[in-house]
This record gives C-alpha cells, sequence and structure tokens, in this order.
C-alpha cells in the first residue's frame, strides 16, 4: 500500500469509485480509494439503481446528463460492459393541474439544457405503460432517457478504468483516524498503516459521520429505511413487446421499474424510519434491515389502485435498506465547510442514478478549483451551525414522505421550522407576518391580512400579489420597516485590512472612514465568486478601526473559507464574524430619514450623512451601527443592532414611526423593488459560471489596478469576448412570472435562460432576469419565454426601470 499520495478518496460505493474515476480522467493518476469492505457494500448494492434526466434545477439536469451519457459508454465498453437499459423511457404521474404546470415549467428547464421532457395527457400514459389506471389521473410527464443499470457492474467498471489510469483502490482496509497537518495536507490512518495525502474525500454514505469526526466536523446527514420488493414474472409484461417505463407515483408515493419478467416497487411511506440516529454496528456491511412490510400498507394499496397487475402476483423478494438523505434532500458535493484539502460527496440519496454526474463536477472542483457549473445547489457550504442531527433528521422524514412532490416556488414545509430565529420572531408573528426560511432564519415574507390567509401554490402569481403591492406602495409614499436577520458580516481588523480586501476585489475598495462601497471576489478563473458591501469604521469606544464585510445570509460559510483561505502568513488582518450577533432592520421610503431623527441622536441631513455612509449611534436607547444603503430603490438605512438590544430597537422605530405612516413590509416587497433596480441576487443572478463583464458589472472592475485574485484570467476572458449577457426583461404576462430556469427561445432556438422574475408594482412591469446570446442582449430584441407552457413575448429592455439615476435613493 502506498504510504503517499495526491487524493484519498474514503469510501467504495457509487460516491468514491466515481469521484476516483473522474479525477483520472481530469489527469491526476496519483490518486487513492480506501473501503473498509467490498466496493458497493453499503447503500449501493441494494439501491433500486434508476437513472433519471430529471432535475429541478439545470444543475442537477446538467449532471444527470452527463451520468447517463457516462453509463452509455461504460455499457458499450468492449473490456468492462456494464448492464445498462437505457432509454426503457419514465413517467411522473399527476393528478392535479398544479403539478402539471410543474412539469411545464420543468420542461422549460430542461430545454436549455438541451433536454427533452414532454407533458402527456392520462391516456397518452397508459398507452406507453398498459399496467397503469388513469383513474384520478391528469397526466404526467414523459423522460424518454429514463431507464436503470446494475449497481455493481457500474461500481467495479468504474474503478476498473480508474485503476487503468493509475489509480490505486484498496479493500478490506477500514480507516482509523484522520489528522491534518500545519500544510494542510492529511495523514489517513488505516488499519494496514498510514498514509500521507494532500486531499481528503469524504464519499463514506450511511457511515460519513463517522469520517467527518475524525475530522471534527459534522454532516447534516441522515438515513432512512427504504423497502422495496421484486415480483414474479407478470404475464402481461411479456404481452407487451417492450420494456415498461419506469414509473413514478406522488399520488401514491411509489415507483416500479421492471426488473427481468417482473416489477421492482419501491415506496415511500407516510409511516417511515429513521435509522443509525445512535449509532451503526460496526459489522453492518453488504447487510439489510428487517423486513417491514405492514409499514407500507397504505402505500401499497394505493399502488393496487393504479396498477391493478399489482393484486395478482406473488412477491419474490423484499429488499430494505439505509438511504441517506441530507437536510434539504439534495446532496453534499464540494468542499467541507472550515476545512482545507478536504471535500465530500455524501447524502446521495438517488446516487446511482446521479452519482456519475456528481463524481465529475467534484473532481473538476479539486483539479481545477471550480467546476463547470455553478455547484451552489449542491455545495455543502449551504448550511451553517444549525444543521444538528435532530434536524436532519426531521427535514428527512419530511423528504422522504414528500418523494416525488416537487416544492412549488414560495413552499416552505413545516418541518423544523424556528431553527433560527431573533427576539423579534414572535413580535412579528403577533404582527401577522409570514415566514420564509433563509438559510434556517425565519425572515417575515409579507404581512398577511387576516389570521386565515392562505395563498394558493401555483406558478402562476398567488394570492399575495396585492398584499406585497401595499407593502410596496406605503414604503413608496411613506416608510417601511423590515427584519433582515442572517445577514452575513465579517469584521475585519488590522492595518492589512486594505491591502488585503483590494487584492480579493476586482474593484475599487472604498478606503474612507464612515463610507460604505459595493465590490465583488472573482474566482481564479474570472468568474464571479461572491458579492459583498464594505463599511468602514473609525476607531471608537466600540473598537479599533475595523471593516464590515457583508454580504448574502446563505454564504456565511462560503465566503468565510474564501477569505481565510486567500490570507498571507505575513499579512496583519484578522476576520471574525459577527453574523449571529447582530440584525438588521431596514428602513426605508422618503420619511425614512424623519423617523430616524426622530428616534436617534444626531444629524442625520442628506448634507451630514449621505448616501453610502457608515455611522455608529442609539436608537432610542440600543448601540446600532447605521449604513446608507438600499436594495429597494427608495432612501433606506440598514440599521445593525445587537441581538440583545434588537427588541429596544424596534420599538424606538416603531415609536418614531406612527407620525410618518411606517409599516411593516418583508421579503417579497424587497424582490419585487430589486428587480425594477437593477439589483441582482447572489446564486440567483450571480453565478460562477459568468464573468462580470458578461453579468453587466463592469463598472466594479478596474483591471488596470494592482493585483487581484482572478485578474489574468478575466483579462483573456474580455478579449475573447462575452458567451452570455444578462438582461433585464419586460416580460407580457399578467397572470404569472418568469421562474428561474425557464427557456427563452428564438423560434425553436434556446437562446437563454431566467435566473429572476417578479412583478414591478412602482412600475407595473412583469420583470426578469436573463442569460442571453450575446447578439439578442441589444435593447429592444424579443424573444419568446417558455412559460410553463405557454409562450408568452418578452423584449429586452434598460436595466432599472424605476430610478434608473438613482435619485430616489440619495434622497
Amino acid at each position: 500500500m502506498k504510504s503517499r499520495t495526491k487524493v484519498v478518496v474514503i469510501g467504495g460505493g457509487i460516491a468514491g469509485c466515481s469521484t476516483l474515476y473522474h479525477l483520472t480522467q481530469e489527469g491526476w493518476s496519483d490518486v487513492v480509494l480506501i473501503e473498509r469492505d467490498e466496493l458497493t457494500s453499503g447503500t449501493t448494492w441494494h439501491s433500486a439503481a434508476q437513472v433519471t434526466n430529471f432535475g429541478m434545477n439545470q444543475t442537477m439536469v446538467g449532471l444527470k446528463s452527463h451520468s447517463i451519457a457516462l453509463y452509455k459508454k461504460l455499457r458499450d465498453d468492449p473490456d468492462y460492459p456494464v448492464g445498462y437499459h437505457h432509454g426503457d423511457g419514465g413517467i411522473r404521474l399527476a393528478n392535479t393541474e398544479g403539478h402539471m404546470q410543474g412539469y411545464r415549467h420543468f420542461a422549460s428547464m430542461a430545454r436549455g439544457m438541451g433536454v427533452e421532457y414532454e407533458v402527456i395527457d392520462a391516456q397518452e400514459c397508459a398507452r406507453r405503460h398498459p399496467l397503469i389506471s388513469t383513474e384520478n389521473l391528469i397526466g404526467g410527464l414523459w423522460d424518454g432517457e429514463d431507464g436503470d443499470i446494475d449497481p455493481a457492474q457500474l461500481c467495479q467498471a468504474l474503478a476498473f478504468h480508474a485503476r487503468r489510469a493509475g489509480a490505486e483502490v484498496y479493500r478490506q482496509t477500514a480507516v482509523t483516524g484522520l489528522s491534518q497537518h500545519r500544510d494542510d495536507t492529511w495523514t489517513v490512518e488505516t488499519d494496514k498503516g498510514p498514509i500521507d495525502a494532500d486531499i481528503v474525500v469524504n464519499a463514506c454514505g450511511y457511515r460519513v459521520n463517522e469520517v467527518g469526526a475524525m475530522m471534527g466536523v459534522h454532516h447534516p446527514v441522515a438515513s432512512m429505511e427504504h423497502q422495496y420488493f421484486i415480483t414474479e414474472d407478470i404475464p402481461a409484461i411479456a404481452a407487451a413487446g417492450h420494456r415498461m417505463p419506469l414509473l413514478r407515483c406522488p399520488i401514491s408515493d411509489y415507483y416500479s421499474r421492471q426488473e427481468k419478467g417482473g416489477l421492482l416497487v419501491g415506496f415511500y411511506e407516510q409511516d417511515c424510519k429513521t435509522w443509525g440516529m445512535d449509532g451503526i454496528s460496526p459489522d453492518f456491511s453488504n447487510d439489510l434491515c428487517p423486513d417491514d412490510l405492514e409499514r407500507v400498507m397504505d402505500v401499497l394499496e394505493g399502488a393496487f389502485e393504479r396498477m391493478p397487475v399489482l393484486q395478482e402476483v406473488g412477491i419474490k423478494r423484499v429488499v430494505n435498506g439505509p438511504i441517506t438523505y441530507t437536510i434539504d434532500g439534495a446532496p453534499l458535493v464540494g468542499p467541507i465547510p472550515g476545512k482545507r484539502n478536504a471535500y465530500c460527496i455524501i447524502g446521495l440519496r438517488a446516487g446511482l442514478g446521479e452519482g456519475g454526474g456528481h463524481g465529475w463536477l467534484l473532481a473538476q472542483q479539486i483539479v481545477h478549483g471550480e467546476a463547470q457549473y455553478d455547484t451552489w445547489v449542491i455545495d455543502p457550504r449551504r448550511f451553517t451551525g444549525h444543521t444538528n442531527v435532530e434536524l436532519t433528521a426531521l427535514k428527512a422524514i419530511e423528504d422522504y414522505q414528500n418523494e416525488f412532490r416537487f416544492h412549488f416556488p414560495h413552499e416552505h414545509r413545516p418541518a423544523g421550522r424556528g431553527a433560527k430565529t431573533t427576539p423579534l420572531t414572535p413580535i412579528l408573528a403577533a404582527e401577522g407576518a409570514e415566514f420564509t426560511v433563509v438559510n434556517g432564519w425565519e425572515r417575515v415574507d409579507y404581512i398577511k391580512p387576516t389570521p386565515d390567509f392562505h395563498p394558493s401554490l401555483t406558478f402562476d402569481f398567488d394570492e399575495t400579489f396585492d398584499v406585497v403591492a401595499a407593502e410596496v406602495r406605503n414604503l413608496r409614499d411613506n416608510v417601511g420597516l423590515c427584519e433582515v436577520n442572517g445577514f452575513n458580516r465579517f469584521e475585519i481588523t488590522g492595518a492589512d485590512r486594505h491591502r488585503f480586501l483590494d487584492r480579493m476585489m476586482c474593484g475599487t475598495v472604498t478606503k474612507k472612514d464612515g463610507r460604505v462601497g459595493l465590490g465583488y471576489l472573482l474566482n481564479a478563473h474570472g468568474m464571479i465568486k461572491a458579492e459583498a458591501t464594505i463599511a468602514n469604521l473609525p476607531a471608537s469606544h466600540t473598537g479599533p478601526a475595523r471593516v464590515w464585510y457583508g454580504s448574502a445570509a446563505a454564504a456565511e460559510a462560503h465566503d468565510m473559507d474564501w477569505l481565510t483561505q486567500h490570507l498571507d502568513p505575513d499579512e496583519d488582518v484578522t476576520i471574525r464574524s459577527l453574523t449571529n450577533d447582530q440584525t438588521i432592520l431596514v428602513l426605508a421610503g422618503p420619511k425614512a430619514r424623519d423617523v430616524l431623527a426622530a428616534c436617534a441622536r444626531g444629524d442625520w441631513s442628506r448634507a451630514a450623512f449621505p448616501w453610502l455612509s457608515v455611522r455608529e449611534c442609539f436608537i432610542g436607547f440600543a448601540p446600532a451601527t447605521v449604513l446608507g444603503v438600499s436594495f429597494s430603490g427608495e432612501l433606506a438605512y440598514e440599521i445593525h443592532v445587537p441581538n440583545a438590544s434588537l427588541f429596544a430597537a424596534y420599538t424606538a422605530l416603531r415609536q418614531a414611526g406612527e407620525a410618518h405612516g411606517l409599516q411593516l413590509f418583508g421579503a417579497r416587497a424587497v424582490d419585487a423593488m430589486r428587480m425594477e433596480k437593477g439589483f441582482l441576487h447572489w446564486k440567483a443572478d450571480l453565478l460562477t459560471e459568468f464573468d462580470p463583464f458578461e453579468t453587466g458589472l463592469d463598472r466594479f472592475v478596474r483591471l488596470e489596478k494592482g493585483p487581484f485574485v482572478g485578474r489574468d484570467a478575466l483579462r483573456e476572458r474580455r478579449a475573447d469576448g462575452p458567451r452570455r449577457k444578462l438582461v433585464t426583461l419586460r416580460i407580457d404576462s399578467t397572470t404569472a412570472p418568469a421562474h428561474p430556469g425557464g427557456s427563452l427561445m428564438a423560434g425553436t432556438e434556446v437562446i437563454g435562460t431566467i435566473t429572476s422574475g417578479g412583478w414591478g408594482h412602482r412600475t407595473g412591469l412583469n420583470l426578469a432576469y436573463a442569460f442571453v446570446m450575446p447578439d439578442k442582449a441589444a435593447l429592444g430584441t424579443r424573444m419568446q419565454l417558455d412559460l410553463c407552457g405557454d409562450l408568452v413575448d418578452a423584449e429586452v429592455i434598460a436595466p432599472s426601470p424605476f430610478d434608473p439615476d438613482h435619485e430616489w435613493m440619495r434622497g
């Protein structure tokens, strides 16, 4: 066994084998996989092994398409062929118009990735799958690429090709410890001796947290027992003359696929069961849980109604084994938060079907620093410290119970709510607030007009339209107050703080005390990595001269990793997180200055406290730091308050606002207003797939300044010209907003993809942002949006249709 290697991958299921294979495909041959038993002896061996192209965002569709292409290549490989039934087709059923509307959106989204789904009616579903009944059925979504693969053959083939490229695989080798050295390399202790490695990868399936504990980290992954059975041969299958399509049924919570002459039928019962919560026996390998068909009888009855043939056939075998879930159902593939040279590929509940793509994107991140897609939807850093075992298990149960039910826009399911709150959460709830969830934080979405107000789940504009319009109208005419909790906030101190930030950001860094600026951080490829507000606070009784670095709530772990990994040892820079210590109260509207002046001492006039200023003060008697910035386009102030004083500051602002018509507003109003101002959301419109010139951020780039991360790559990219351009669109629809991922069409050609959409209540426009081909970016260019199956006209308009000269923000 080697004593030194570049990468050690721990775990020999689909996750580990795919990562090892793709590392060799990216050109790294000095890589090792360690497996405590035999390959596929964890969850992989008993997988139902369905391989679908269906995904609910473009990254997932792209990685699944890669899996399918890879599996076809392995199937046809003469040296090590894999059993793969490709192209049987698959149907996702629906018995509500809402589900059908969602399928039409997903078809639009997938088209932008070169994938074609069909939305079909109930009769066509039955024609393609002759074993199903059309009772209580409207239609379904057809994926012609659907199929299934042999799990063991797939993993062995990936390992075979990795070995042939120079990788080594050590079976029957247990990892017993992990230690990291000062140069960020690792020693992997095993029962066969130690291996030193530059990089380690946790691909340990349901044993993920056993290895995580060796690193001193916890991953939000829990296991669920999952059962399926295999029937005896069914004569109707042989008579059909073709393989049965795969079936996934959100109506009755089951799935089926052909298995030889019968069916494999699996269940997502409501009376589901977690597994391994109190530890996993070291002897549990290549093993199963006891059968428990009694637990799935309610789901089985629904399956009988949909497929009556199941009532007439015997069961040959029952499988009950653990599968892993994360806290939001999507895998964790990428850097481990807070660690260097450590990655994970875990929580792959549909591991076989998409594992080829996950290993592909992870290998790209390890070798190149980024993947070709923006991988935030699977990034392990999208969660922060609230993700404990108990909360993860609650969300895993909820996801399991809703396996085939996608999330509608603005849908937040009830499990695990209240994970992160502030002293104002119950106060705002009493005021009628409906909450959305941002990185676990309960944030006001809108204020309900009545206690029993419950808007529909739909891809159309819902019943909150007029509620949000009223919030925007009062903010436009008077003044509004909104709590923004969880906003990422780092305090950066030290003599070299500005020099460090200048090296990290692609534009001019504001250095003057009392001033605020906005800037962008790039990766080594010249693509957008992060967006940050920079506020310079002078020395005071609260601390030395310092910079506040502010970014999106979800960016907490992501941005901290990025900044600390780029610190030079000889730089006098210290970074400390204040994210969980303070909360922002946003005061916005033309009367905001009057309200602030009524409850805070000092001169708050435009001359004394202009736009993009920062000042420490007291709101009433509550200590606060006020930034003159706006995300709504109106005169606005961000009031940062320690959580211990938050209620006092809120009370003072409410009392001061009574004379000026102050009302509460929420996140939906903010999103509507930022669309009108041309302001972008991180990981919606600001993506690692595009550079700042493609994203329309030219004014924030200074290529002529000193070196900064990504500068040389950005220069090369600029010389090559843009591949896409971000534009603002006016959508000719009064019934529905554009949805992220929707395809923009010129005839039958896809020319762009929606990133954000919403109604602008001040402008009366249905607005969207989209990346389009450069020759389609000129003002006045018309195209069509595939909006949930309907082609509606769209036109490129100038950015910031509300107050393009920013006069309102200056007050």
